[in-house]
């Protein structure tokens, strides 16, 4: 219990909803800011509980800006005299002077109405019942601007995980006042980001479902759920996962668990999922946005991508940025002075950097400034993770980007051309005893993956059921800038399987030990850093809706998208490709054996295949010059 709350409240801090309380670290809010509560009603007559923290000398006469974030996450501390240790998304915009809002969403905490996951959006409301996130924000907003003192009239939103799924579901409001919008790290479709990768239920994600599947009974400050919270009898979440056995059997913790019954009985892309995205839905879109994401989030990688690239494509006039950093998930919301992901080092203050020199910037222009698309901002600040430097961008992916096509070669080898000789590769994937995510043990009963996205992989492909693929030593750099799709020719002798790709710079045999290695026993020398990587389920190969059996040792084209990538793979690097079929807990494993819904999967269905790799499969890249 001790250990589920504590990374509970990990994941809240990472969402940027830092409420932390202490004399020393929230004096300067509660000496210059001013708190007042309030229940605003939405249209449909619920009432919204909400905080309002207003500089001390705003008035008629002296006006700012609101900045507001929405969560499911609770706003505390409640009590108009407790005061957190920020306000907003940064110490920096607090000390500029903000009227920053909080608010409990529908059904949440102090909130009335009931909760649901990612609420459908309704495109054609015709009545007042008809209401979803997009109407709450609006009617939010109208509130504030008609009723809090000293305001200038202009509305920001801003937050992330969750949060940013409410930001991003808020441009939706169409409100005249919503000027600027960050959504960060937001879901954007529970059946490929968090919850799932391409309908691959996360397995890791199996101890948060008391968070998102208990309703409570009326407004409160407290946590409601942890009566469900799942009883461990290990802390090495590998082999306890491991032993519960088949998914099904989650149901003597989760029988009365509304969401993973939800997860349980829709193993497809069906209408329950679909109305659930967000992308599909965006139109013309009135406020700025400014979207922000971490290369090495674990929750939400796919989100920030998939919303840009929506709003680019509905609305190409639309001012529409995307940020991306070295960051796991919300890690950009906290300086750490040394900004490590896993074993990887990229320098110093970088998350103060995006705060002051991006995030401060985007406000400020449209909230406080002329508000044009002049901002100072590029369309794109992103990240290279190979050469640790920030890039810009006119466009993302970037107009120079050159599609190079990697063959996975029968000898090992990554060529780039087609062979000229069939072959192929087979290895024994047996689902009771998968390959391992990761090498700590001891962040496989967190709320949420993280380390795993840089962590060297090594321990992978050193495997019998991991295959290995690598380019010779690179003579010059090589940046790989853009999407990224696998075209996979595979067969099984089962019915069905996963194909996990991952995309892995293998550094030289010299590469020196940098100084701030959190695990002394680590040698970057010949370290294999995961770049990229993503899982689909063979069964999903032609549709998510309508899944397919595979015809044993039939040859089968398997085609997936991994999420973008910007990473230079330098001189004296190698490119690496590792190809398996298990990455146990983060993903639930395959049985295998076809079943039309693998939640209530038996035991017995969990069966041992030879699954075969032809030379012809490639990953298709983009290359910047």
């Amino acid at each position: 219990m001790r250990l589920f709350t504590t990374c509970l409240l990990s994941f809240t801090l990472f969402t940027g909803s830092i409420f932390a309380q202490g004399n020393a670290a929230s004096s300067y809010a509660k000496e210059n800011y001013t708190k007042k509560d309030v229940y605003i009603t939405m249209r449909d007559g619920k009432k919204l509980f909400t905080s309002i923290y207003s500089p001390k000398d705003a008035s008629a006469k002296k006006k700012y800006p609101v900045v507001m974030q929405r969560t499911c996450y609770s706003i505390a501390p409640y009590g108009e005299d407790k005061f957190p240790a920020r306000l907003g998304p940064s110490d920096i915009m607090m000390k500029e002077g903000y009227i920053v809002v909080y608010q409990d969403v529908r059904g949440r905490y102090k909130s009335e109405g009931s909760w649901t996951n990612m609420t459908p959006v309704i495109d054609n409301k015709k009545s007042k019942n008809d209401v979803d996130e997009g109407s709450d924000t609006y009617d939010t907003i109208d509130w504030l601007v008609k009723n809090v003192t000293g305001n200038n009239g202009r509305v920001g939103q801003w937050g992330i995980s969750y949060p940013g799924f409410y930001t991003a579901a808020g441009i939706l409001s169409n409100h005249p006042a919503l000027k600027a919008s960050s959504p960060q790290a937001p879901i954007s479709d529970f059946f490929f980001d968090d919850f799932h990768h391409n309908g691959s239920f996360l397995e890791s994600y199996i101890f948060t479902f008391p968070v998102f599947g208990v309703q409570k009974t009326d407004t409160t400050s407290k946590a409601w759920y942890n009566a469900q919270n799942i009883k461990k009898t290990s802390a090495d979440g590998y082999q306890f996962l491991l032993d519960v056995g088949p998914l099904k059997n989650f149901n003597q913790w989760y029988q009365n668990n509304f969401y993973w019954q939800e997860t349980m009985n829709h193993p497809n892309y069906d209408e329950f999922w679909q109305k659930r995205a967000l992308p599909k839905h965006y139109g013309k879109v009135k406020p700025a946005v400014m979207i922000v994401g971490g290369w090495y989030d674990a929750e939400d990688l796919t989100g920030p991508l998939a919303i840009h690239r929506a709003i680019k494509k509905s609305d190409p006039n639309a001012y529409n940025t995307i940020v991306m950093g070295p960051f796991g998930h919300g890690r950009w919301s906290r300086e750490t002075g040394h900004t490590l992901h896993s074993n990887v080092y990229f320098g110093d203050s970088i998350a103060t950097f995006y705060q002051k020199d991006i995030e401060a910037k985007f406000f400020n222009h449209f909230l406080k400034g002329k508000g044009d698309k002049n901002s100072g901002l590029p369309n794109a600040y992103m990240y290279d993770t190979g050469k640790k430097e920030w890039n810009t961008f006119n466009q993302w992916p970037a107009k120079n980007a050159a599609h190079q096509k990697m063959f996975l070669g029968s000898d090992g080898k990554i060529s780039f051309s087609q062979p000229a000789a069939t072959g192929a590769v087979n290895f024994i994937s047996d689902p009771m005893k998968p390959v391992p995510y990761t090498e700590d043990n001891t962040t496989t009963e967190g709320f949420t993956p993280h380390n795993y996205m840089s962590e060297d992989q090594r321990f992978a492909g050193r495997r019998p059921d991991v295959l290995v693929y690598q380019t010779d030593v690179l003579t010059e750099d090589m940046t790989l800038g853009g999407e990224i799709m696998s075209h996979l020719k595979v067969a099984t002798t089962g019915t069905d399987a996963d194909w996990i790709v991952k995309l892995i710079d293998v550094y030289p045999g010299d590469e020196p030990n940098h100084p701030y290695l959190p695990n002394k026993n680590i040698l970057m020398a010949n370290y294999w850093q995961m770049v990229r990587s993503e899982v689909m389920p063979g069964r999903f190969r032609n549709s998510f809706e309508k899944p397919e059996a595979f015809v044993a040792n039939q040859k089968t084209e398997v085609n997936f998208q991994l999420q973008d990538v910007l990473h230079t793979f330098k001189k004296g690097h190698r490119i690496m490709i590792q190809v398996q079929s298990t990455a146990f807990p983060l993903f639930a494993r395959n049985p295998q054996k076809f079943v039309v819904n693998p939640y209530k999967a038996e035991k017995s269905d969990y069966i041992t295949a030879t699954h075969t790799v032809f030379n012809d499969s490639y990953i298709d890249v983009e290359i910047l010059k």
